[in-house]
């Protein structure tokens, strides 16, 4: 008998009046049901600051943060009998929950629901990311769940932003499976000393970037992008697409810029001329390159598409962020074609971004010369449990098309659910697919594959 049967086996000194009863299966319904609402039980017993910092340590974020931060946390263990429902979809709480033992059942905003079982890496999540939390959790055994307080999440997020603000070059933590691979540390010790072959951008992005800070007109903007004519082409075609085409057709760069507007026209052109930047001459390489291109192009595509639907950001500056989240790769596949030799298979290269990523994509963009919210985007893009606020920003929105564009993918077994997510609460429509991928994005396909092309 371990601890937690033994908390259960021991009679309870509250008085059963002071709960509700626990919830029949009929009575437990999906967000489509007409019945009655479920009602929030009272844990059977609360134990405060009962785990040591090596167990929580289990749990994500906690186990990256300080062990002093760690130890201040308010955290508690509350005991729920089987059935009992522990908070529901919608609810305002101030508290992160992970379940520390049994099984639960999770219905979130969809036609079907999932289970989530101690001891399994899901379990090392977080049941609801934010405020609110994003479904409706059920005991479907005894359970043990721990309760941290909010503060994790301002924790994590400044921890988080500190990391991305730093543009001191520093040592990059490299994982114990790769640490000792001699590719790694070259790369690692290349970043360190500044030695990375960074790319550049052409010429009419740099010169056009520079003249919209001046805040030219739409003659002086074309007089600029007329220096590429393939860019010119391309916008054109932009701006007769079915994301802004009015019905009049488009034949000059002028009104197609006038279409699409100034600050709009600047993001295109940056995403169009990012394109060239995913090349090298390695054909096995070059390969690679092609797929991180056209995985960018469908983040990319997701965060125009979200930036449209769920907020007032300009979807445009969505589809420049989704792009270069991985820009970071770029050096690490140029850095391998200087070392045919040497470099390991283009799996155990993309298997290295989750760690590589961050840092050396924020060099890049620095390097290029774009705004710190743009240069933060490769490190919180993958980072599933940041919290930006309450407001949806860029950082939401891409962090919500990345996860979203693993489903159907092997990575997908390991991560979150969608609605477990900080940037998943600031959503104005939470509705999911029976997959429990957005159901605002599968009824936007035709729009995801326009702006794919836009840019390929």
């Amino acid at each position: 008998m371990n601890w937690f049967t033994k908390l259960f086996a021991k009679k309870t000194t509250v008085p059963v009046a002071a709960h509700p009863p626990a919830p029949s299966a009929e009575t437990l319904r999906t967000p489509a049901d007409k019945g009655p609402s479920l009602q929030v039980a009272k844990p059977l017993k609360i134990i405060k600051q009962n785990l040591t910092v090596e167990r929580l340590k289990k749990f994500a974020p906690l186990r990256a943060l300080e062990e002093s931060d760690i130890a201040a946390l308010p955290h508690a263990t509350l005991l729920y009998k089987k059935g009992m429902t522990i908070f529901t979809l919608g609810q305002h709480c101030e508290s992160v929950f992970y379940l520390l033992e049994g099984r639960i059942s999770m219905q979130p905003d969809s036609d079907n629901s999932y289970e989530i079982t101690a001891d399994t890496s899901l379990s090392c999540l977080p049941l609801n990311g934010s405020h609110h939390c994003g479904a409706t959790a059920t005991a479907l055994t005894d359970v043990g769940i721990l309760e941290v307080s909010v503060e994790l999440n301002r924790l994590w997020a400044d921890k988080s932003q500190e990391t991305a603000s730093c543009v001191e070059l520093v040592d990059i933590q490299l994982p114990e499976e790769i640490s000792g691979n001699r590719f790694f540390s070259s790369f690692a010790h290349a970043y360190r000393e500044n030695k990375l072959r960074l790319p550049s951008l052409p010429d009419v992005a740099l010169k056009l970037r520079e003249a919209l800070r001046q805040d030219i007109g739409i003659n002086e903007a074309v007089e600029i992008i007329h220096i590429d004519p393939p860019i010119v082409t391309k916008l054109i075609q932009v701006a007769n697409s079915a994301l802004y085409t009015t019905g009049t057709p488009i034949t000059n760069c002028h009104d197609a810029v006038a279409r699409i507007g100034l600050d709009a026209t600047r993001n295109l052109v940056m995403g169009i001329s990012l394109k060239q930047l995913f090349n090298c001459k390695d054909p096995a390489l070059m390969k690679g390159m092609h797929m991180l291109w056209q995985n960018s192009l469908y983040v990319s595509s997701l965060s125009f598409v979200l930036a449209q639907d769920c907020s007032s950001l300009n979807p445009e500056d969505a589809l420049l962020a989704g792009l270069i989240a991985d820009i970071g790769a770029i050096p690490l596949l140029h850095f391998a074609e200087q070392f045919p030799e040497e470099y390991p298979s283009f799996e155990e290269l993309q298997a290295s971004l989750s760690y590589l990523r961050a840092p050396v994509g924020a060099l890049v963009l620095h390097t290029l010369g774009f705004s710190e919210q743009l240069s933060n985007i490769p490190h919180h893009a993958e980072n599933w449990l940041y919290d930006s606020g309450p407001n949806i920003t860029l950082d939401d929105i891409v962090i919500l098309a990345k996860l979203h564009s693993y489903f159907g993918t092997g990575k997908a077994h390991d991560l979150p659910y969608i609605n477990s997510i900080p940037a998943y609460a600031k959503l104005n429509d939470g509705k999911l697919n029976p997959d429990f991928s957005l159901n605002i994005l599968h009824k936007a396909q035709h729009r995801i594959h326009a702006a794919m092309h836009l840019l390929s």
